[in-house]
């Protein structure tokens, strides 16, 4: 009996037009183009501008386009899932926002938060229903607009992050292609090296949570950077073995895009070389949720049908984990 798999029938992403340049962040911080790309292997990042802008603009306008590249009415959208850390409120969910936007009048939706794993974790939860059978059509969005809660006065954050995302359709299919297996991973002891210190229940904002600058991204580099490449690598290959995937097996690793450093030693613990390694830090940085699928977006020229691909993350919380797909889209 042929089993039921979610497979990727569509993909788009959407970035802002401005561009942060390490140039510019010259102007801002104490640092260098030099001293930024050597650590990091970022060159630019895109900002979202404007009053009332936030996330769901990100995500509204991936989704519209990925609409339109496959032909697909908003009213055949069964649910809508948005991994994102900077929400446009607390509440509604910005998925529901989103939802609006397009006219998916049939969809519920929700939004998912685990940092920059978060869009794997949306994509395997989204994949779960058309497994089961339940829906059809599934729109997995990954999008966060970083720049809301960055301290362009911290230049061991603001050189990294950057905003943008992208979305995926997921239909069924009876072949061999799509979502095929995931590992995710979280650690709660981790969540001291890298979070937001207020805004949240435990510390509501106040006059001195602003004035101390609780509201943006804190993080502990060194201990982040450590626990990341030893993860995100180990998760990797573990997705290969349980697999029986080899390293020549392997067509793409789509990596989180956190920090050049952290991708180049994923890859080597994988056996695979650089050519085979989706890169798009050097011109986004890092969009937390928005990365992997940015990165496909990209990259999707070059990809084959039947290609193996090892999607693999690590963010705050800590949360890792590591998804392999089987590329189910003839070449773009």
């Amino acid at each position: 009996m042929s089993r039921t798999r979610a497979v990727i029938t569509g993909i788009n992403a959407w970035v802002p037009d401005y561009v942060l340049s390490n140039e510019e962040l010259t102007t801002m911080v104490d640092t260098s183009d030099e001293w930024i790309t050597t650590r990091t292997g970022i060159k630019e990042r895109r900002i979202l501008k404007g009053k009332d802008q936030g996330t769901s603009v990100i995500g509204t306008q991936a989704v519209k386009g990925l609409l339109e590249k496959t032909n697909t009415d908003p009213n055949e959208i069964d649910l809508i899932i948005c991994a994102t850390t900077t929400p446009d409120m607390l509440f509604p969910a910005t998925a529901n926002i989103v939802a609006n936007e397009i006219g998916a009048k049939n969809a519920f939706s929700y939004d998912l938060q685990a940092a920059c794993s978060g869009f794997l974790f949306a994509l395997t939860t989204g994949s779960q229903f058309i497994e089961t059978g339940k829906y059809k059509k599934v729109i997995v969005i990954g999008a966060d607009k970083m720049s809301s809660i960055i301290d362009y006065e911290d230049r061991t954050t603001c050189i990294i992050f950057g905003d943008g995302g992208g979305a995926v359709l997921l239909e069924p299919t009876e072949e061999e292609y799509g979502i095929i297996d995931s590992i995710l991973r979280a650690d709660g002891s981790g969540a001291c090296h890298l979070h937001m210190k207020a805004g949240g229940s435990k510390r509501p904002a106040t006059y001195e949570t602003i004035d101390a600058k609780e509201h943006y991204v804190y993080q502990e580099g060194s201990a982040v950077f450590k626990f990341a490449v030893t993860n995100m690598a180990d998760i990797s290959a573990e997705i290969m073995e349980r697999n029986n995937l080899c390293s020549e097996e392997v067509a793409w690793l789509v990596p989180h895009q956190a920090n050049k450093r952290i991708i180049d030693a994923t890859a080597k613990r994988m056996g695979i070389g650089p050519e085979k390694v989706m890169m798009t830090i050097q011109k986004y940085g890092n969009t937390t949720s928005g990365t992997i699928p940015l990165c496909l977006h990209d990259y999707e020229s070059q990809l084959k049908k039947g290609d193996n691909l090892v999607l693999s993350a690590f963010g705050g919380g800590f949360t890792w984990g590591s998804v392999y797909v089987k590329w189910g889209l003839d070449p773009k």
